[in-house]
């Protein structure tokens, strides 16, 4: 019996043994196979990135070809471009020098002062507000300022956030522009607006201003109890890694990789030191940036960082609000263009390409502080960004922004015959 017992125990052992062998075993080839990636993708990945660097080698040829004839012209000194299209930054770069008579260069990392594209970054600010709650657009200025008055009380009373950011308050063209400049604290400025005498009625009358714009960071300080910095910091600059950014004089002098600015001197250009003006303002003029920042700005105002805020929040921002009347503004003057309106801190364009085209959006603003001279465009419809920083007077600015659509559009929106053997 034991020795039926003995028998029995060892089948049941070598059974045992045979199953987990079996349930162990891998084929020799199995590991290939597996590993072996799709070849049909791999195909398609070679290519797709074979496209990819044949895009990216014309425009780098066509931008510094563009710029270096810009230069050789005496037209600007140096530039820092950036350009997004979709979630991808497809360039971020410079062009020409730092300073007229210096050797550095101008790249990615190189800050300049954004002047009044820095009203973008307000109106995005303020509705990011009213999202949370903080605040709204249509709320009265004197709510939150006791001691500003405009005009009679009755006026005073009609002005909300939006007129504000709209430039349509009914202030006259640039008013106390000169105690911006002058460096006086907008708390102090704001106060100032009883001595001078409106020219419309709140909303219905386009008319820039520095000043007045400025305005809405005394009212987002008392909405939320955080200056405009602070605010900027943590909303927008902090999580979309914008590290370059600052907003005040100081940081600027302290940073090595500077674009300095320019004057014309006859057919030449003499650099000069940036100045401390604006930084008391700095909702309509008092931000600096390099060109990989401003491309990760771009990419989020296309909407490509919704964690930080929607695409629904921000789109008020991009409405026109009033109409900018007129044909003799350069950018009236692209080709194609249709009409323009302000929102808040963005002119907003239309331009038709051609009867049978579809109209097309662009979110625009222009730059200029201190002999800095910048442009910024986003074409939401193609999903385009396009930045570039100049530091020098130039009239290159005017055609800049259609002149670089131009050469994108050809790169990226033509069809580039790729061998089916890579």
């Amino acid at each position: 019996m034991s020795r039926t017992k003995l028998f029995l125990g060892a089948i049941i052992m070598v059974l045992l043994l045979f199953v987990l062998t079996a349930s162990s075993f891998k084929p020799e080839h199995s590991k290939a196979i597996i590993a072996d990636p799709n070849p049909v993708k791999t195909l398609a990945e070679k290519r797709e990135i074979k496209l990819y660097n044949i895009r990216q080698k014309a425009l780098n040829d066509a931008l510094t070809d563009y710029f270096n004839k810009a230069i050789a012209s005496g037209d600007i000194v140096g530039a820092g471009v950036s350009i997004v299209s979709g979630d991808s930054v497809i360039l971020s770069d410079g062009y020409g020098k730092r300073s007229f008579n210096g050797k550095e260069t101008v790249d990615g990392e190189t800050l300049f002062r954004l002047g009044s594209i820095s009203k973008g970054f307000t109106g995005i600010l303020a509705a990011s507000l009213e999202s949370e709650g903080k605040l709204h657009l249509d709320d009265k200025v004197a709510d939150y300022l006791p001691n500003f008055h405009f005009g009679n009380q009755q006026n005073t009373r009609k002005i909300e956030v939006a007129h504000l950011l709209s430039h349509t308050t009914g202030t006259p063209y640039h008013s106390y522009t000169d105690l911006v400049e002058a460096g006086l604290p907008m708390s102090s400025i704001s106060e100032r607006f009883n001595k001078i005498n409106p020219i419309a009625e709140p909303g219905s009358q386009y008319s820039y201003q520095n000043a007045m714009f400025s305005v809405a960071q005394e009212v987002m300080l008392k909405a939320t109890g955080k200056d405009i910095q602070t605010l900027l910091t943590d909303k927008f600059f902090a999580p979309l890694g914008m590290n370059s950014v600052s907003m005040d004089h100081q940081t600027l002098m302290n940073t090595e990789n500077i674009a300095l600015p320019h004057i014309r001197r006859g057919h030449s250009f003499r650099t000069i030191s940036p100045r401390d003006n604006y930084y008391n303002a700095i909702a309509a003029g008092g931000i600096n940036a390099n060109s990989t920042d401003m491309a990760k700005w771009m990419r989020f105002l296309l909407g490509h960082n919704p964690d930080v805020m929607s695409k629904d929040d921000m789109a008020q921002v991009f409405k026109p609000f009033i109409e900018l009347k007129g044909h003799s503004k350069y950018y009236q003057k692209w080709p194609g263009h249709v009409k323009s309106g302000y929102g808040f801190g963005w002119r907003i364009h239309t331009i038709k390409e051609n009867e049978k085209a579809a109209e097309e959006t662009i979110w625009h603003h222009g730059g200029s502080v201190n002999n800095y001279r910048n442009e910024i465009a986003l074409f939401p419809d193609s999903d385009l960004g396009i930045c570039v920083l100049i530091n020098g007077p130039s009239k290159l600015v005017k055609t800049v922004i259609p002149d670089l659509r131009a050469i994108v559009k050809s790169i990226y929106e033509q069809e580039i015959a790729i061998a089916t053997s890579i």
